[in-house]
């Protein structure tokens, strides 16, 4: 029997946007408006496409709980999101999905990390699905565009090497200064190594330690990197 392991924050944010329409009162008066009904009947069309895409029989949704361990390797991690005003509905949304579709949050971790965990765990058991890019550096089954692919450890190394050289603009971290997709690629074509992360960046002038930074803002959290009891997060090269 296969889950499906389900993005939850992505769910949520997309259902809880489009439900926002504008209203024009006149005089110059302009509101937003969001029916919750709008929002359930969104997330609930997108995990059942899903379901349907994966063949999977259960389904674990996995939703951000509260805080961040990564706010703790360097505070400014996604501070450039505050002031981005979030969906009016997103808290429904995310509620909704906890509720109705086996949602499983917990706090200190996002949902990547959930699914990163999960996933890797156990190949024959999950399936993880998500739109976000981040998720290819976990070694695991996926469902993309409609289809499961199998990505081995080699390959979700590479990717997680090389988010740690380009940096994440939406997340807030930079990464190796002067290293877009492409020099990145080149290099890790050559050497797929930490050691060959490392070297680029003290070719920027930039010690390991700024290098450890960015992997560990980077790193989506692997089978055995997260005590559920404790809490407690294996950081990357820890």
């Amino acid at each position: 029997m296969t889950t499906l392991l389900v993005d939850g924050d992505i769910i949520a944010y997309k259902a809880a946007t489009i439900a926002e329409a504008p209203v024009n009162w006149g005089d110059g008066l302009w509101t937003l408006h969001a029916y919750e009904q709008d929002v359930a009947a969104s997330c609930d069309q997108q995990i059942l496409k899903l379901l349907e895409e994966s063949g999977c029989s259960d389904i674990i949704t996995c939703v951000s709980g509260k805080k961040n361990y990564r706010t703790e390797v360097a505070p400014y991690y996604k501070m450039n999101r505050k002031e981005v005003r979030k969906p009016m509905l997103l808290g429904y949304a995310r509620g909704y999905l906890m509720d109705q579709w086996e949602g499983q949050m917990t706090n200190g971790i996002e949902a990547d990390d959930l699914l990163g965990i999960l996933g890797s765990s156990d190949l024959d058991k999950y399936v993880i699905w998500s739109a976000d890019k981040d998720l290819k550096t976990i070694p695991a089954r996926h469902l993309m565009d409609g289809e499961i692919i199998t990505i081995d450890e080699e390959t979700a190394d590479y990717w997680f090497f090389l988010q740690t050289l380009m940096g994440d603009t939406t997340d807030g971290y930079k990464g190796c200064p002067t290293v877009g997709q492409k020099k990145a690629d080149a290099i890790l074509q050559a050497d797929c190594t930490w050691e060959a992360v490392v070297a680029t960046y003290k070719k920027q002038g930039l010690g390991e330690e700024v290098a450890l930074e960015n992997a560990r803002l980077a790193r989506i959290l692997r089978d055995g990197e997260y005590n559920f009891e404790t809490g407690e997060v294996k950081l990357w090269l820890q």
